[in-house]
Order: structure tokens, then C-alpha cells, then sequence
């Protein structure tokens, strides 16, 4: 279902969804900022130090308990999960940018954090063979992108999925950011 701005109460219970490198994290920050809204990363949530992905049960565990709460925001939904948030959900603001933008996102992002060590996800830093092996974050950006794309449009035209708001160019985040400030 489209979201209609204005159609009722402000949301309290978003998730911003989106392909890999979209800037989920990023938008889900400035409206937890601007809302006063909780914001969970879900990344933080899923990996463990050295890049050890948190065992299933317990990602949905964690998830359950954010989102049993009456306000929050997550910055994406793994599809192993998505069933717990998406039924609580308010809202999902998908990020929907061409490929060359998200994917240009994500190399500039992994390389810098590469060079500036920069930690993510509990302490882990990205290394030139991590970020370019079978198994890394752009290897994922392919392999995930045109699902991720396909499922926002479903969710957008499903009368039974939350609200969708589809974000198809940077150019539009301030006003969509007012909307909740």
C-alpha cells in the first residue's frame, strides 16, 4: 500500500528498507534525530566481533523484543526475520536509487573504511580480502539487490503490507525527513 503523507497518525514504527549501500542506516539516523524515535541498527544486532554472524535464534530474538516496543525505527530487515517487524510496522520508507548509486555508495563507503579502519557492526573493521570475497558485502549488493527491489514493490502494491513510501532519488530525503521532525 502507498503511503499518503498526512493520512492519519505520524508513524511510529518504521523501517527503512532498501538494496545494500542505499544509505538506510544514514536516513533511518536523521529521522530518529528529527522524530525522537528509537533507532536500532540492525547490523549491530546480527554480527559479532571477527565477522561472526549472531545465530539466528537469537537475531529474532532481539528483533521481537525492538519490536514489541511502541516505538521504533530499523534500519533494514534481513529476510530470514522479516516476518516479526513487518506485521508491527508503520511504515517502510524504501530507499529505491539506481544501482550505479547504491553500488558507487557502498565502494566508497567499504574502501574508506578500509583505509581509515573505521569500525562497524560491534568492532569489525573491513580489510581489502574481506570486502572482496565471495561472501562480502559487495558480492552481497549483487546478489540481493534485484530481490530487494522486487519485494519493496510488492509490499507497495500488497493492500495488506504496511505502507510503503518508495525514495527514488537523494534529492527528496529533506522533505521526507520534515514529515517527522
Amino acid at each position: 500500500m502507498k503511503f499518503e503523507p498526512g493520512a492519519g497518525a505520524k508513524p511510529r514504527r518504521i523501517v527503512v528498507y532498501g538494496v545494500t549501500g542505499s544509505g538506510k542506516t544514514t536516513l533511518a539516523r536523521r529521522l530518529s534525530e528529527a522524530s525522537g524515535i528509537p533507532l536500532f541498527e540492525v547490523d549491530e544486532l546480527c554480527w559479532d566481533p571477527e565477522w561472526q554472524q549472531v545465530p539466528l535464534d537469537t537475531q529474532r530474538e532481539r528483533i521481537s523484543q525492538i519490536v514489541s516496543q511502541d516505538e521504533w525505527i530499523i534500519d533494514s530487515m534481513y529476510g530470514t526475520w522479516l516476518d516479526i517487524p513487518l506485521p508491527r510496522c508503520d511504515l517502510i520508507i524504501g530507499l529505491d536509487y539506481p544501482r550505479l548509486q547504491s553500488f558507487t555508495h557502498l565502494l566508497k563507503r567499504t574502501f574508506v573504511g578500509i583505509i581509515t579502519e573505521e569500525k562497524r557492526c560491534n568492532g569489525n573493521i573491513e580489510t581489502f580480502a574481506h570486502a572482496l570475497g565471495k561472501d562480502s558485502i559487495i558480492a552481497w549488493h549483487f546478489r540481493s539487490f534485484a530481490n530487494k527491489r522486487k519485494r519493496l514493490r510488492l509490499w507497495e502494491g500488497d493492500g495488506e503490507s504496511p505502507p510503503v513510501l518508495i525514495i527514488t532519488s537523494s534529492s527528496s530525503l529533506p522533505s521526507v525527513i520534515s514529515l517527522f521532525g
